[in-house]
């Protein structure tokens, strides 16, 4: 792939979209956490504070839309794996799990238009 004249592996444009998704959410108010948080697993791309709610971001990113909207990609699969390792996460970090509030947010990212869904799943 190549992005700004520069060709790059599928890592790296992840890593570039993340770090633009994480700038977007300072942007809105959020306080980013972590990024790119694994477990055995899974991966946590975002963990960010928004207000009182702690949110777990997936970020999905196409070039264009040849295989559909990025959204799509975030299958019952992919959420069961994310839900597992946010457990890890409060766990690991002294969460009590049921006094945290929680979300789980995804951005979409098709060529360089991002779409936000807040409580995605």
């Amino acid at each position: 792939m190549v992005l700004g004249g520069i060709a790059i592996n599928k890592r790296e444009v992840g890593s570039v979209w993340e770090q633009r998704v994480a700038d977007y959410l300072l942007n809105e108010g959020y306080i980013v956490l972590e990024m790119n948080y694994r477990t055995r697993y899974s991966e946590i791309d975002v963990i960010a504070q928004d207000k009182e709610e702690l949110v777990f971001i997936e970020v999905k990113y196409r070039r264009d839309a040849r295989k559909g909207h990025p959204l799509e990609a975030i299958n019952n699969n992919k959420i069961r794996r994310i839900r597992n390792a946010a457990l890890f996460y409060l766990r690991d970090h002294g969460y009590i799990i049921d006094q945290t509030m929680i979300r789980f947010d995804a951005i979409g990212i098709l060529g360089n238009e991002m779409t936000h869904i807040k409580n995605a799943f």
